[in-house]
């Protein structure tokens, strides 16, 4: 993984968050206790934070929402067993509504993907919103084994995710765009 894979992402570094063994604070949400084992530092994530990460020294995640309410990107986040198949309708799906910037990045489990959907400036309201309509197509073509990021059902402390290890697949704009 290079510093230019994780710049595709436009993840926020002037904090992130670090995976502690124990829980650092209880998080009372909607009627829900969270527990939250993700420590927020207020430094600048580097490159050498990263490459710990990669490693495995430590476990870094970064935020989705920035202090302004804006989201760069939509996130799914797959959780099943065949993610070849998965990316590969989840790639038809996007292309066709129209989705010309994304990512797939590997994560630390076998066979998980994050697929990061670059929008932009985007509120998070509507950042919520098109992650429910992707959701919702998504599901009428295979069972649901994802989650959406952000998402209203969970703190803003969980709005976050884990540095991605390695580059599933790119997706940056093509010919066949232009015809849509």
């Amino acid at each position: 993984m290079t510093s230019m894979d994780l710049k595709l992402i436009k993840m926020l570094n002037d904090h992130y968050w670090q995976k502690s063994d124990k829980v650092i604070n209880k998080i009372d949400y909607k009627g829900r206790t969270f527990y939250n084992k993700y420590e927020k530092i207020d430094k600048k994530l580097t490159q050498s934070l990263i490459n710990q990460h990669i490693k495995g020294d430590i476990t870094l995640a970064h935020s989705l929402i920035n202090s302004r309410d804006k989201v760069e990107n939509i996130v799914i986040d797959y959780n099943g067993r065949d993610y070849e198949r998965f990316y590969h309708k989840t790639q038809l799906l996007l292309r066709e509504e129209g989705f010309i910037n994304f990512t797939a990045y590997k994560t630390k489990t076998e066979g998980h993907l994050h697929v990061y959907i670059h929008k932009g400036h985007t509120t998070v309201a509507e950042a919520i919103q098109l992650g429910k309509m992707i959701s919702m197509k998504l599901a009428s073509k295979q069972p649901k084994q994802w989650r959406m990021f952000p998402t209203q059902d969970l703190p803003p402390e969980y709005n976050i995710l884990n540095i991605p290890y390695e580059v599933y697949a790119k997706e940056r704009g093509a010919s066949w765009s232009k015809h849509l």
